[in-house]
């Protein structure tokens, strides 16, 4: 039958991300607007955010932060272009994004001694063949495969390269080991469930040391340059962005992380992630026609829960009929109020994918499952699937 609950908050896009519980736009209030972001108080805002992120986040004294343009993709693609090159680089993917680093480091940066470590979506490649001498470039978590790293243990301490780490959908909802990564990027829209644009990066004095040592062969893009005079300019992680930054979005962003606060810091944003995903590994368990698209538990993801369908009439389908069968049943559910924004990316397998990041209610998961299970049974008699296997 159809349910009559609703979730109070059907947001479980992937990204953007729900907002915080509670939100509204009343909360820009004290937005520095209309000021430069160069006088004193949009540079303490600016300061602010970075001195507020380093708490929350628990990011070593030693460690230097930034906001930077481009969201995620380009603080990664800033770190990439400023100290790729003086030695080979293994790359790690297991999805889209990492899978777009190997391109960018490949075919725009043409560095000579490149090594792929790929593997297929709800899977991992072998970590232990990670070279510990070379620079490593992975994603902490798949944000499109739903497959994260276990942990730090597979980084040589004593490792020659830098770790270059994108960990856009597991800051503020995993445990990130300071001490195995030389450079961390994430964006607010992730886990924080902050608006788009802006990037942080996190450097550790390894990543510092690189920087400051070696001058690439290529041109460097404006938006791209951390170096003056021949060395790192300091100024950019005490609030003097590279761009034009928004005020507004930095406010935005000062208020989730008070909220981030408020719930326990960083182990208290961890535990509502952990809960989450425990809520969807329930349903899942006692639900016949869905299951884990990443069957190790160990790096499964706990924010990007990402599922596939296992009703044999189903799986029976071709995969252009799996994924138009996927499609109805995202459409009927946004229509519902039920669920937004499930779909799984577009390379991924046909099946659904539901954020379980820190933002999100278990209120409002354990009010959508039984949509879900509706939703199926009214795209199977919808499709005439039954009996077709």
């Amino acid at each position: 039958m159809k349910p009559s609950l609703k979730p109070g908050n059907p947001r479980f896009s992937s990204g953007p991300c729900s907002k915080r519980p509670g939100w509204t736009p009343e909360h820009f209030t004290n937005a520095t607007l209309g000021r430069s972001h160069r006088s004193k108080v949009g540079k303490a805002k600016l300061k602010q955010a970075i001195d507020r992120t380093r708490e929350i986040l628990e990011v070593p004294a030693d460690h230097r932060i930034a906001i930077v343009p481009a969201s995620d993709t380009g603080a990664v693609e800033l770190v990439l272009w400023s100290t790729l090159g003086p030695k080979p680089v293994d790359v790690l993917a297991w999805e889209s994004f990492g899978k777009g680093w190997i391109t960018d480091i490949k075919e725009q940066l043409k560095l000579p001694d490149v090594n792929a470590l790929t593997a297929n979506f709800g899977e991992l490649p072998d970590l232990s063949c990670v070279n510990p001498d070379h620079d490593i470039v992975f994603t902490w978590n798949g944000t499109t495969s739903g497959v994260k790293v276990p942990n730090g243990d597979w980084i040589a301490s004593d490792r020659g390269g830098i770790t270059i780490c994108d960990a856009t959908s597991a800051a503020f909802a995993m445990d990130l080991p300071w001490d195995k990564l030389d450079v961390v990027t994430y964006s607010w829209q992730k886990v924080l469930g902050g608006e788009a644009q802006h990037g942080i990066m996190i450097l550790s004095p390894r990543a510092v040391e690189r920087i400051n040592s070696y001058d690439p062969p290529w041109p460097m893009p404006k938006l791209f340059r951390l170096k003056k005079n021949g060395k790192l300019n300091e100024a950019i992680f005490e609030g003097i962005t590279i761009n034009t930054p928004s005020l507004l979005l930095v406010e935005d962003y000062l208020d989730t992380l008070a909220w981030a606060e408020s719930c326990g810091g960083l182990r208290g944003m961890i535990r509502r992630s952990e809960e989450n995903a425990a809520a969807i590994d329930h349903w899942v368990i006692k639900t016949d026609w869905i299951g884990h698209l990443v069957e190790d538990v160990a790096i499964r993801s706990n924010t990007s829960v990402c599922l596939k369908f296992t009703d044999p009439d189903f799986v029976a389908l071709e995969e252009e009929a799996q994924r138009a069968f996927v499609a109805r049943m995202v459409v009927l559910l946004e229509a519902e109020d039920a669920a937004y924004d499930i779909g799984p990316y577009s390379a991924a397998p046909p099946g659904l994918r539901i954020w379980a990041g820190s933002t999100v209610e278990t209120s409002d998961l354990e009010a959508a499952f039984p949509w879900l299970d509706w939703a199926f049974g009214q795209i199977m008699d919808q499709m005439d699937v039954r009996g077709q296997s």
